[in-house]
């Protein structure tokens, strides 16, 4: 007499918050990682509190204010009176949680982030075409992208600003522009290699199409690089982002603008030097911190595919 065998039970899928967690948490196993999320997460901290709390009005002097010249400022003053902790609290914000539109209304995300999502997308799409399809597509894409990179950067962000002149989405737009040809060129090498793979010729097989190919099949076995990348390139906004606002062409008041703070300050730096230094502490800081965040992600995700 047949015996049945007992059947093994199904084990269930894991959530995808777990699997989430468990891609995220391998920066931890790298201390320069850990050491530069922090440095990041104190200034996204910073950036949350300064939307309900600063010490001082931002744009008030201590004159404005009705305030003792004597008053307790933790990091000073600069020189119009201004407290220099509650101007770079708020400059937080513009860098890393807020957007501020033409019609006054305020959208979440600061101009950083918005500039590197939109380097992303545009360079993705494209070196996704590029490196897939291959031919002509591969031809006119990268002239056209091989273009834009032989002008400096510096110069693409005038032509952009004087051509639609100064506002948050400008210089969104800016950083767009500028970035997106680095990430096509990324994109593209990272499809070259992943399209000759057995998977791809085997979603060909099935008559899938060739956007169904690019971003169902592609595009997920490159996101590691490209997310080590976008870390990077969020640093290389916020560098852009301080100089235009030194050049006096970045962001428009009334909210602080690190670099614009360097700028209004450089003129009285042998008498008050603080009011220099202490922005850009703010720029060095946080450029580092995603700098040493994007390293560690960097060995870990390598190691992992070792």
């Amino acid at each position: 007499m047949a015996v049945a065998q007992k059947t093994l039970p199904v084990p269930s899928p894991e959530p995808s918050w777990r699997r989430t967690w468990k891609s995220i948490s391998i920066v931890f196993n790298s201390t320069v990682g850990t050491v530069g999320l922090a440095i990041v997460l104190m200034w996204v901290f910073v950036a949350l509190l300064s939307i309900f709390w600063t010490p001082y009005p931002p744009n008030a002097s201590l004159f404005d204010q009705n305030l003792p010249p004597n008053t307790v400022n933790w990091l000073g003053t600069d020189h119009l009176g201004r407290d220099l902790l509650s101007r770079l609290m708020e400059g937080t914000q513009v860098i890393l949680i807020k957007t501020r539109l033409p019609n006054g209304w305020i959208f979440p995300i600061g101009v950083a982030l918005w500039g590197v999502i939109g380097s992303l997308l545009v360079g993705t799409v494209l070196g996704l075409n590029a490196g897939y399809r291959g031919g002509w597509w591969d031809q006119i894409i990268m002239q056209i992208l091989d273009a834009l990179i032989a002008f400096p950067q510096i110069v693409l962000y005038l032509v952009v600003i004087a051509a639609l002149g100064q506002g948050d989405l400008v210089v969104i737009l800016a950083i767009t522009v500028t970035g997106a040809p680095g990430v096509a060129r990324l994109v593209r090498s990272l499809a070259l290699d992943i399209k000759t793979r057995d998977y791809i010729r085997a979603a060909e097989t099935r008559g899938e199409s060739v956007w169904y190919i690019m971003f169902r099949e592609i595009l997920p076995n490159a996101r590691g690089p490209l997310i080590v990348d976008a870390m990077l390139r969020v640093g290389y906004a916020i560098f852009a982002i301080g100089t235009l606002g030194f050049l006096g062409i970045g962001l428009p008041p009334p909210d602080p603008d690190w670099g614009n703070m360097v700028n209004e300050a450089r003129r009285f730096i042998f008498a008050n030097p603080l009011a220099v230094i202490w922005p850009s502490l703010a720029i060095a800081s946080l450029v580092i911190g995603l700098n040493l965040f994007a390293d560690g992600l960097r060995e870990e995700t390598t190691r992992y595919q070792k």
